[in-house]
Formats: structure tokens, C-alpha cells, sequence
């Protein structure tokens, strides 16, 4: 493997895929000196094989690379996944796929056009009460979703005031584009539906009207049903709610911080029933990206997947800054 970005995510990932006995963590990249000889030291990186930029990296050391791991910057992601691709190489990518749709677009057409896997780093695929959850509309047989609500609390402005994530030529705007994508993604990969259009009203933190603070996204989905999810970044903790009703009942997913999520079925006579959920069962990205490379299957959480957090999220942006519907291209 070869890390880009020694930052928190960066760290966070290359703390699972180096001690991985089928993994390990050869070079690494990182404009930020300290930054990076601190991580080199964890991992045993030789003087020779750390790096300031991407490009440098995979020149010298893609040739005995198997594949990447990016953990840098969102506005980065783009470049960094194609970069990988140029040399067939595998690619894990932390969300977002990109802060732009057309950049997605052509990330899709890259890997499809590529034998290589391509994995985005959201972990709700990989957590066994969103498994669950999204087993229920699976199918034909399935009943038909009809409304979602979901929010997210965070500290978020007070917390990364100074930090890239704030900026937004290298976050694409934000925390519905940080946290708030997770949250995307849990309500489009849970229920498997196709959003349609997109309404959004938002406040922003920044004269230019880029990093909302508060973000509160109406979805309408071509199936007919409705979710509204809201993105709060001033609050004192950490606390997710995702409740998705249909014909038969509910499913209310929550957690507090980054702890575990509940799982919690609702039938139509409003009783609830909390069923057993094997947490230990759980992948980590490191097991998942792996088996997918050794098995030829597809990740649990592919770039079509982002693609449809991307296009929700600039859709989004466009509506909050214009007052207006704004149509999802999925195309």
C-alpha cells in the first residue's frame, strides 16, 4: 500500500491496512513534514520511500505498489484516484468521491473502463444494523419505503474552525460535504432508492455562502417517497437519527458519537422490537478492500454509490444558494 495523506483519516486507515497480515504500508505522501515523518516512523517507512506529493510516490514506488490509499483533503480525491488508476492500481478512497459531479462522472468512467477495485471509505456499508436495515427493502417482495427522516448533530464549526475541512477550496464547502455526507449515503444505500430532486435551505458559515453550517436537504425520490434530512454543525455532541417508514412499520437506526448504531423495528401496531445485532461480525475496511481485490467482487461501497452522495450534495448547494428545485443527474 502505498498512503496518501497522514492527516487523522489517513492515519485512521493506515492504522488498519499496515498491521493487516495481508497488507502492509510500503510509502507514503504528505506536504506536511512532521506530519509525515511522524506517520513514516509508526509504520517503519524508510527516508527513501516518504514523499511530499502523490506524483512523486507513484513514480518511484508504483511499480511495487499494489494500491492506494487517499485520506487527503475531499478537493484532492479526484486527481489522487485517477493518478492511482494511471498506474493499475487499486484504489481506497475516503469519502467524498469528489466535490464535483462531473469529476465523479469521469472516476465512473475510469474504473469501469478498469479492472482494478475502487473503494469509498463509507463505513455504513460495513456496519451490520445498516446491513440489516437495508436487507428489509431488498427484492420485489419488499415493502415500499415512504418517508425518511435523518440528522446529524456535531460540533463541527467550533471543532474544525482552523482546519482544511473549513476551507472549502480543499473540503468542497461544509459539513453536509464532511459528516453530513455519511449521512447522504446512509439513507440512499439503505433504502436503494433513486433520488429525483432536491431542495435545500441552508445557513451558512462564510460571506461567500460556501461552508454551511446548518443544512437541511429535501429529497424526493423517483419510487414516491420523501426524506428530509438535516445537518446541524453547532451543537455540543455528536448524536444520528435515522428513521425510515413504509407500508409495514418503521426502521429507526440512531447512535451517540461514533459508537455503534441501534437498530429498532417498529411494526404497525407501534410496538417495537430491538433484534440481536452480532457487532464482532463487523468488516473493517482493511478486511473488505482486500477480499474484494483477492475475490474479483465488487466493495461494499462502490464509486456509483458516492457518485450518488456527490450529485445529491451539489444538487443541494445549488438549491439552498438559488431558492429553487434543482433536478439529480445521475446520467
Amino acid at each position: 500500500m502505498g498512503l496518501i495523506g497522514t492527516g487523522f483519516i489517513g492515519n485512521v486507515l493506515g492504522r488498519q491496512f499496515h498491521p493487516h497480515p495481508r497488507a502492509s504500508v510500503e510509502a507514503l505522501c504528505d506536504p506536511d513534514e512532521d506530519a509525515r515523518d511522524e506517520s513514516a516512523e509508526r509504520y517503519a517507512i524508510p527516508v527513501d520511500a516518504r514523499y511530499a506529493g502523490h506524483e512523486a510516490m507513484l513514480e518511484n514506488e508504483s511499480a511495487g505498489l499494489d494500491a492506494i490509499v487517499v485520506g487527503s483533503p475531499h478537493a484532492f480525491h479526484y486527481a489522487q484516484i485517477l493518478a492511482g488508476l494511471d498506474r493499475d492500481l487499486h484504489v481506497f478512497c475516503d469519502k467524498p468521491l469528489t466535490v464535483d459531479l462531473e469529476d465523479a462522472r469521469e472516476v465512473r468512467r475510469r474504473a469501469k473502463d478498469s479492472d482494478r477495485t475502487v473503494m469509498i471509505g463509507y463505513q455504513r456499508h460495513l456496519n451490520p444494523a445498516f446491513i440489516r436495515a437495508r436487507e428489509r427493502w431488498q427484492g420485489e417482495s419488499g415493502p415500499e419505503v415512504q418517508s425518511i427522516t435523518a440528522s446529524i448533530t456535531q460540533n463541527w464549526i467550533p471543532r474544525f474552525e482552523d482546519s482544511w475541512r473549513t476551507d472549502p477550496d480543499l473540503s468542497g464547502g461544509g459539513n453536509l460535504y464532511d459528516t453530513g455526507s455519511h449521512l447522504l449515503d446512509a439513507v440512499l444505500w439503505t433504502t436503494d432508492l433513486t433520488p429525483e430532486r432536491v431542495s435545500a435551505d441552508m445557513d451558512f458559515a462564510d460571506d461567500e455562502n460556501r461552508v454551511d453550517e446548518r443544512a437541511n436537504v429535501l429529497i424526493r425520490f423517483a419510487e414516491g417517497a420523501t426524506a428530509d434530512v438535516s445537518v446541524f454543525s453547532d451543537a455540543p455532541c455528536v448524536r444520528e437519527h435515522v428513521h425510515i417508514w413504509d407500508e409495514e412499520g418503521a426502521i429507526y437506526l440512531e447512535g451517540r458519537e461514533w459508537e455503534p448504531r441501534t437498530l429498532t423495528e417498529i411494526s404497525a401496531d407501534s410496538t417495537d422490537h430491538t433484534p440481536y445485532i452480532d457487532r464482532d461480525d463487523q468488516q473493517s475496511k482493511a478486511d473488505a478492500f482486500i477480499e474484494a481485490i483477492s475475490e474479483s467482487t465488487e466493495p461494499p461501497a462502490t464509486v456509483e454509490d458516492a457518485l450518488r452522495v456527490t450529485a445529491v450534495t451539489e444538487a443541494a448547494y445549488e438549491s439552498a444558494r438559488s431558492g429553487s428545485w434543482v433536478d439529480v443527474d445521475l446520467a
